[in-house]
This record gives structure tokens, sequence and C-alpha cells, in this order.
């Protein structure tokens, strides 16, 4: 996947689905949000990881400080904005390069930051698309790779008493969309090594099965598995932690 072009495509899609809204719609999945505090939320964060890179940060950024973080308030100078800073994200990582940079999971190389920044995107225009009550359906390989990414940032650092499965148990997720192969199973255990994950074929102590996009908003908190219409097997409760355990 083209992570630099599915950045662009998904924050102008986002700000296109935006760009007509009432900006006071509250967002049912961002709790105590509104579509205009989603914007800001999206176009300052790219900003914001674009500055980290640019400055090479060792540290984090305080995101009061990140530079021309406020949209303006004119519609058509606001989307300007906001692609605009998809667009610094990509710069940023070509004039640095592979140096590594600070992210919450500890120092990255650069471009860590393109491919996190899409997911995030990706994520909250669907948060959006449920909030305006229209379709939410993203390339599957899209929502696939989002999926992988969020069990990455969920299982990387995963010690056992943080452990979003407990040790023994097992989750399987299993897409049912034509065409991802294994891109589209993902299998997480908690064994003698610590928590790990594959896109092996496997039962799992749960398992859930359907749609990729709908395996996305369940596992991100945004559509319950039933909402989803997913078919769930097993012990829910290890589904129960898994979600419990991984707010971000």
């Amino acid at each position: 996947m083209d992570f630099r072009a599915a950045l662009l495509d998904q924050t102008r899609e986002f700000g296109e689905l935006i760009r007509s809204a009432d900006p006071s719609t509250p967002v049912p999945t961002c709790p105590d949000w509104t579509l205009k505090q989603l914007f800001r939320h999206v176009g300052r964060g790219n900003r914001w990881a674009a500055q980290i890179i640019a400055e090479r940060r060792m540290t984090p950024l305080d995101p009061r400080e990140v530079r021309d973080g406020k949209p303006p308030e004119d519609p058509d100078a606001a989307i300007d904005w906001l692609n605009a800073g998809a667009r610094a994200v990509i710069s940023a990582v070509d004039r640095v390069g592979s140096e590594r940079v600070w992210t919450f999971l500890g120092m990255r190389p650069a471009g860590w930051w393109i491919r996190r920044r899409l997911h995030e995107v990706t994520v909250h225009r669907a948060d959006a698309a449920l909030a305006l009550g229209v379709d939410y359906d993203p390339p599957p390989e899209l929502a696939a790779d989002g999926i992988s990414e969020w069990i990455e940032l969920m299982t990387v650092n995963a010690s056992q008493s943080s452990a979003p499965v407990d040790r023994g148990r097992s989750l399987h997720l299993h897409a049912t969309d034509d065409g991802l192969g294994p891109a589209g199973e993902w299998t997480v255990v908690n064994a003698e090594d610590g928590v790990t994950w594959t896109h092996d074929h496997g039962k799992g102590d749960v398992a859930l099965r359907g749609p990729v996009k709908d395996l996305l908003l369940a596992i991100v908190r945004r559509r319950s598995a039933g909402e989803g219409g997913l078919e769930l097997f097993g012990d829910v409760k290890v589904w129960d932690a898994w979600l419990e355990r991984t707010p971000f």
C-alpha cells in the first residue's frame, strides 16, 4: 500500500465529508466533541506530527505549541489548511529521511508517522460518517492495514500486567472480503514470550468474523460487534477484555 498517497486521499475525503456539514453536529463516537472539534483535532494532529519530524524531536511536543494549529474560519481556507497539514507530514519525512524521532512508542524512524497519521484520519473519517449518518466504505486493504496497525500499537509494549489478552488466551479476527488473503486474518496470543500477533489462521478463544470495515470499527470501539453484524464465536469475555484494555 502507498501510505503517502492514502494519507492524502483519506485526509481529502475526511475534509469533503465535513465541508458542508453543520460544524456543531455532535460526534457520538467521540463523546463531547462536535464536527468542528474533530476537524481541528485531525488537522492539528498532522501538523503536530510534521513538527515533531521536522524538528527531529526526541521528546513530545505540546499540542499548544503546534505552529498554525488552528484552522481558518473560512470553510474553503480550512479545507486547504487540513490538506496542507497532511502534505507537511510527508514533506517533513522527505527532509529527515530515516532518522529516528519521538513517538508515543519510543524513538522510531520518521516515516512511522505517515502510517500512523493515515490510520488516525481513517478512523476519524468513520467518526464523521457515523455522526452524519452516511455510509463509511474504506478500501478493504486500507481497513485491513488499519486493523494490523492498531493491533501493533496495542501489543508492541504490552506487559503481563497490562496485556490486552490474558496469559494463555487468544483472539482471532477473520475478514470475509474477497481478495485479502492472509492480510485479512489476525491472531493475537499471550504465551510464554508475551503478547504477539500474526496473520495466521487460527481458532482463538474468541473469534470475530465479518466484513473488514466492520472488524475495524469494532476493534477501535466505534461500533460494537453486534451493531456491525459480526459473527462472534467462543468466549466473549476475551473480546470484552481486549476492548476494556485498549483505550487510546
